[in-house]
């Protein structure tokens, strides 16, 4: 009788767990009706909020994109801002359900701080920005230089790997955000500031003086960016991992905000997959069949959200360079929809 008693506790136990296991944190975003998405204090392009206090840029559409597949609503979204020393605890403590920030993928945050990343969105490299009347053109010029440099980040290593190996000294004036380091750096306090090179023209393009500074030629390091989520969740993983993977394929197929209603009639099945014409990957994802088709019409393919926010014609001015697709020159590149 004891046995059979154990045996049904252990029986109700067990599907209790598969019970939680099965409530994951898609289920939590559509109960909630919002997506919480970690995103940086603000970095002009990147992330930043507007004088209403709407957040506007690169990591945001991919907020806003993620909102669009799971909820059908790009604009249901809050961020939840953070610093590079606060933003994976803020992850992990379930205070935001997707990281869209400025955040390199590393073994040691992958593994370690128990993140799952779901591909680059943005390649990117350490930089270096200087003053233009301080007359340095290199970045082996910079022996004895102060340097701001924000915690928390891949940088400092980097920043120390470079210097030693350039038999070079540095001062370091650690700072926690963007708006600090600017501050900072045009208050003089430190000669240098360093961090990807794509925040670097960030941070430029809101000086009164942008063409009074240089970025050095160096890039001293690769920072793949992209998004990240706790371990432990395979379901939203996967939704991440393909929110990124379809506004690469709209781009790599044509397909734009202006024209995807046009390509529900294509004659290509991968596009009709893609849209959900065809085929019942919402369904595997949990998502509707247009899930896709929401984020293209809501936000654009990947290029249409490159351009709009950091592109050659904003302020930031950046060129896609290592971001332009792999059919030109590129490392964009999706896996297929199949």
């Amino acid at each position: 009788m004891k046995a059979t008693i154990h045996s049904a506790l252990a029986v109700a136990l067990m599907l209790a767990v598969a019970s939680t296991a099965r409530a994951g944190t898609l289920e939590d975003v559509q109960a909630r009706g919002v997506l919480n998405c970690v995103v940086s204090t603000g970095i002009a392009g990147f992330a930043y909020p507007d004088d209403a206090g709407e957040w506007h840029g690169f990591d945001i559409d991919f907020c806003r994109a993620t909102a669009a597949a799971v909820l059908g609503d790009p604009k249901a979204i809050k961020a939840v801002t953070s610093t590079g020393k606060t933003r994976f605890t803020k992850l992990n403590a379930g205070e935001g359900d997707v990281l869209w920030r400025n955040t390199t993928i590393t073994f040691s945050r992958d593994v370690g701080v128990k993140l799952r990343f779901h591909g680059v969105n943005y390649y990117d490299g350490q930089g270096f920005m200087v003053r233009k009347d301080l007359g340095v053109s290199s970045a082996t010029e910079l022996n004895g230089a102060s340097i701001c440099i924000q915690t928390g980040t891949t940088t400092e290593l980097n920043l120390a790997d470079y210097f030693h190996s350039n038999d070079m000294e540095y001062e370091a004036v650690t700072i926690e955000t963007n708006d600090e380091a600017r501050q900072n750096y045009t208050a003089g306090r430190c000669d240098v500031y360093t961090t990807d090179a794509s925040g670097l023209a960030a941070t430029r393009s809101t000086f009164t003086d942008p063409d009074n500074h240089v970025i050095l030629p160096e890039i001293i390091s690769k920072e793949p960016l992209g998004p990240a989520t706790r371990h432990g969740d395979d379901q939203w993983s996967d939704i991440v991992t393909w929110v990124l993977n379809a506004t690469v394929t709209a781009e790599e197929k044509g397909v734009t905000s202006e024209n995807v209603d046009a390509m529900k009639e294509s004659k290509d099945p991968e596009i009709l997959r893609l849209l959900g014409v065809e085929g019942n990957q919402g369904e595997e994802l949990g998502l509707s069949a247009d899930w896709a088709y929401n984020i293209i019409k809501a936000v654009g393919n990947y290029g249409e959200i490159f351009e709009r926010n950091i592109g050659v014609n904003t302020p930031i001015g950046l060129a896609r360079g290592l971001n332009a697709l792999w059919t030109d020159g590129g490392l964009q590149y999706s896996p297929p929809f199949r």
